[in-house]
């Protein structure tokens, strides 16, 4: 079964700017009430998936990624360095929130991976 995109995220110097935007152009439900910075938008309804809106880390620029899920990141990270590309952000895992690894394709695009339930 292909691995299915299930997350977005949207990274920029000044997310809460970024936050207003979409939700101004797209009214997108935005929270905001995290202890980790992190703006999440809810999907709309039954069609779309969620995603997030933060800063970058430092030294990085503006840039937009997906998430793919899977079931194993590092066989998954394994598979993606023997294709070409290269693990930007080993496993991490973020307790009870998340568990997720990020890489580069070929053309230097950068991806995320997270792990299914």
């Amino acid at each position: 079964m292909p691995a299915p995109v299930v997350h977005f995220e949207i990274l920029g110097e000044d997310p809460k700017k970024l936050q207003k935007f979409y939700k101004s152009v797209f009214d997108w439900s935005i929270m905001t009430n995290n202890p980790i910075n992190y703006a999440l938008i809810e999907p709309a309804g039954d069609r779309g998936i969620g995603g997030g809106i933060m800063a970058p880390r430092e030294g990085e620029g503006s840039y937009i990624t997906v998430y793919i899920e899977v079931d194993d990141l590092q066989a998954y990270l394994d598979k993606i360095e023997q294709a070409g590309g290269v693990t930007t952000v080993p496993v991490t895992e973020i307790p009870g929130m998340v568990t997720f690894a990020m890489f580069e394709d070929p053309e230097g695009n950068r991806v995320g991976l997270l792990k299914s339930e």
